[in-house]
């Protein structure tokens, strides 16, 4: 029997390894994402002498390349291990992050871009794989949602805090964003370092272990990818879970990243007020992160994603309707339905993937299809956004989302979807259901 900690005000029921993994993955989430650079990376780039079309074509072959790099790295994350993997994408984040330092040019950006998709396509399947083999395998599978959730929001809170002092810091060393950048991803990687090897099925460490923390040693990658596909094409659950996941992350990056500033502006509020605007949003996202179990259990998470979902497409289109200050409260509200979405969300998918199937693998699956989507998107808005139609960009989105719920919602009541979670974790936000509400999980 392991020992576990009964003391008031600590995370009751975990044992000490679980709690290691937990507070390292805290560590890891919030130093690998803590990116100084990004409210000032286009001024940055234009400073350096960098046109329009130079930055706007890096950032479409970033986009591009983080698709192509999550199909390989998936593999690699399931083949070496995650643990390898979390290690690997941080020593790449690290030097990424140094590259507009050494050389501010078109060429030392795109690098930088190119590199930071590697280093995140390494990381995006790996990490979350990682706190949920660690975690089963100590038998503490009950913490994964709220670990996931509250890694997230301290990693949206430290956006907060830290991106105000970006300019400032510029003022003293204008190279300072990327070199803090650096600097933080190489705290990630010494979280990695220090994460423990998992314990195998039986509890053993050695080749068990390393076949848990992610590991396949014996079968090559395209064996490794046909396996994922075909368990995608034979899991009718899964992939209709990942379908689902489409809405939220489609309807959160395109308004979050595409058309925050173009809404702002839109109704009237100026560019110096968007700071402000978007720290109000991360606050509401990371509180939301941090406490999905806010939400009722008398209905099944699956149930939750889809009305989240539709909460964002009615908050997209109600901001054709109102005014300033309506439109500031909307956004809030959209950030705050994507924090309680996201943790619930990725763990559906992760409950839904079989034992010992390929999980890095599969979320690298997910995360292709998500970005895959939300690229037809950007090109969509833009279209939009260049024909002066804001308005029915926000309304289309919000319908062509309500469809895909909707047939989501048929499918799974014809019965031509086994409910898979019948017996899965993932029929409460929290197990067991008498357990004190701080302590459930993402």
């Amino acid at each position: 029997m392991r020992p576990r900690s009964g003391r008031p005000g600590t995370d009751t029921g975990l044992t000490a390894t679980a709690r290691r993994i937990i507070h390292l993955n805290y560590g890891f989430q919030l130093l690998f994402n803590l990116l100084w650079w990004m409210p000032v990376f286009y001024a940055y780039q234009k400073a350096a002498g960098l046109s329009d079309g130079q930055i706007f074509g890096i950032q479409s072959i970033y986009y591009v390349a983080f698709c192509l790099f999550e199909i390989p790295t998936g593999l690699i994350a399931d083949r070496i291990g995650t643990r390898n993997c979390l290690r690997a994408g941080a020593v790449v984040m690290t030097a990424a992050n140094l590259a507009p330092v050494l050389s501010a040019s078109y060429t030392g950006f795109l690098i930088h871009f190119l590199a930071i998709a590697a280093g995140r396509s390494l990381t995006s399947g790996a990490a979350s794989a990682y706190l949920y083999d660690g975690l089963r395998a100590e038998k503490c599978d009950e913490q994964y949602l709220k670990a996931e959730g509250t890694a997230r929001a301290l990693g949206l809170a430290a956006k907060v805090v830290c991106w105000p002092l970006v300019g400032p810091l510029m003022a003293v060393a204008h190279s300072a964003p990327y070199v803090l950048s650096a600097a933080s991803a190489a705290g990630s990687l010494a979280c990695a370092v220090a994460l423990p090897r998992l314990a195998g099925p039986g509890g053993s460490p050695g080749k068990a272990a390393e076949r848990s923390d992610g590991g396949r040693r014996g079968g090559a990658f395209l064996r490794d990818a046909g396996s994922a596909l075909r368990l995608v094409a034979s899991s009718r659950w899964l992939a209709l879970v990942m379908v689902q996941g489409v809405a939220v992350f489609t309807l959160s990056r395109i308004c979050q990243v595409n058309l925050f500033q173009p809404i702002l502006l839109d109704h009237g509020i100026a560019e110096a007020s968007h700071g402000g605007v978007l720290a109000a949003m991360t606050v509401a996202e990371a509180v939301a992160s941090a406490r999905p179990q806010w939400l009722s259990r008398r209905l099944p998470p699956v149930a939750w994603v889809s009305i989240l979902s539709l909460a964002l497409a009615g908050t997209l289109a109600a901001m054709t309707l109102g005014g300033p200050w309506t439109v500031v409260a909307l956004l809030c509200l959209f950030a705050a339905a994507t924090g309680f979405a996201y943790p619930i969300q990725r763990k559906l998918v992760n409950d839904a993937v079989p034992p010992h199937a390929p999980r890095a693998t599969l979320l690298s699956v997910e995360s292709i299809v998500d970005r895959g989507v939300c690229a037809l998107a950007a090109v969509a808005a833009g279209a939009y956004l260049s024909a002066g139609h804001l308005d029915a960009l926000l309304w289309h989105s919000a319908l062509a989302a309500a469809v895909l719920l909707g047939a989501f919602q048929l499918l799974l009541r014809s019965g031509l979807v086994k409910k898979s979670q019948e017996t899965s974790p993932s029929d409460a936000l929290d197990t067991p259901a008498h357990a004190d509400v701080d302590q459930r999980g993402r």
